[in-house]
């Protein structure tokens, strides 16, 4: 995993020269000090609002009722400048300025959790030179769970890829043009640069969106959903395939990580695999978790794991938004540590010869 990149008066991430600091910050403390700085992570929330789209609302009763619009409330993440050693998340910070705007992760978020639960994954992808922009789904944040009191929300999941590409569009708009409803968003993102991640069903959700053949619950394909933007890669970390409809690589052949454990007792490991057996395509990679529950290589409570995960991730992401070159291999690095993980690519992938029959049930994770 890289170590924070630190440098007097300018910053460097992930090898690109990006804008001098303000010149205050470089004051030191006396004539003979210097103070430096760190790639840091600044947070805004903004609110995108989308009115071309009636989707069921669980607030009211009965469930089908359809609401006229879609809100949503994102978390973008972003580099910032912050002194050196320092680990805080800064709201509203400055972000750090990157010519042409930074290579950008759009991120979809688990069930019953929001983006901050997996704040430490998602940081480290900032401290490497990346934006990620993070939807909170209507219906599947806790407070939205608690509040339709018994409802299966889950339900909602049919909506999010076109979350998904709505937020990505919007995001892409407010970075070329000023907005007042999402100004930090203003030059962040480089359009040609985005890469589609999620965990869990968020990571079925993304799956819909790259690689989905049918419709969407009002009848749109989910092709057309991503029509239009330059998604250059994907990763599936512990999601599933949409076995009702058909999946296949688009023509683009989007560069794939899928990410799953033998031993996750919330989603089996035969439907992580099943989704990648199904994506017939050369680049693409499945890193297998040894002993990894469902959530903890996410949120950072597997130290072992969430390390593998975040180095391997990070490669990923470098080598397919063109942040580095490919000088070292992905398939090595996930094999680094083989008592933790495995790597596969290519076909074939993982077999399931190893994997423990285990019963499904998410419960705590």
């Amino acid at each position: 995993m890289p170590a924070l990149l630190a440098a007097v008066l300018t910053l460097v991430v992930s090898g690109v020269l990006i804008a001098p600091l303000r010149a205050e910050a470089a004051h030191a403390h006396s004539s003979t000090q210097v103070t430096t700085f760190a790639v840091g992570v600044g947070v805004e929330l903004c609110t995108f609002v989308d009115h071309t789209r009636s989707v069921t609302n669980y607030s009211k009763l009965p469930f089908v009722t359809l609401s006229a619009s879609r809100t949503l409330a994102t978390e973008i993440r972003y580099p910032t400048q912050v002194a050196a050693g320092s680990q805080r998340e800064l709201t509203g910070a400055n972000p750090v300025a990157h010519v042409g705007g930074y290579p950008t992760i759009v991120f979809a978020h688990g069930y019953d959790v929001t983006p901050d639960k997996y704040k430490t994954l998602l940081d480290s992808w900032v401290r490497a030179g990346f934006v990620v922009v993070a939807p909170i789904f209507p219906e599947e944040s806790p407070s939205a769970v608690r509040a339709r009191h018994g409802a299966n929300t889950e339900w909602d999941l049919v909506n999010e890829p076109g979350d998904l590409a709505f937020v990505t569009k919007a995001v892409l708009q407010a970075s070329t043009k000023e907005s007042a409803s999402c100004p930090i968003a203003y030059g962040l993102v480089q359009a040609s640069e985005i890469a589609l991640a999620g965990h869990s069903d968020g990571a079925t959700a993304v799956g819909m969106l790259a690689y989905d053949r049918g419709n969407g619950p009002l009848g749109v394909p989910y092709a057309s959903l991503r029509a239009g933007i330059t998604y250059r890669a994907v990763m599936i970390l512990s999601g599933i395939q949409d076995t009702a409809q058909p999946y296949a690589a688009d023509a683009s052949r989007l560069n794939l990580l899928v990410i799953g454990s033998l031993d996750d007792r919330c989603v089996p490991f035969r439907k992580m695999t099943g989704l990648y057996d199904v994506i017939h395509q050369p680049n693409k990679w499945f890193l297998e978790l040894r002993t990894a529950h469902h959530l903890p290589p996410f949120d950072g409570a597997d130290l072992s794991a969430f390390g593998v995960v975040t180095a391997t991730s990070i490669m990923f992401l470098q080598q397919s938004l063109e942040v580095a070159p490919p000088a070292n291999s992905l398939l090595a690095l996930g094999n680094r540590r083989p008592s933790i993980a495995r790597m596969f690519a290519g076909q074939p992938g993982p077999t399931l010869s190893k994997a423990p029959a285990i019963v499904a049930s998410c419960g705590p994770n």
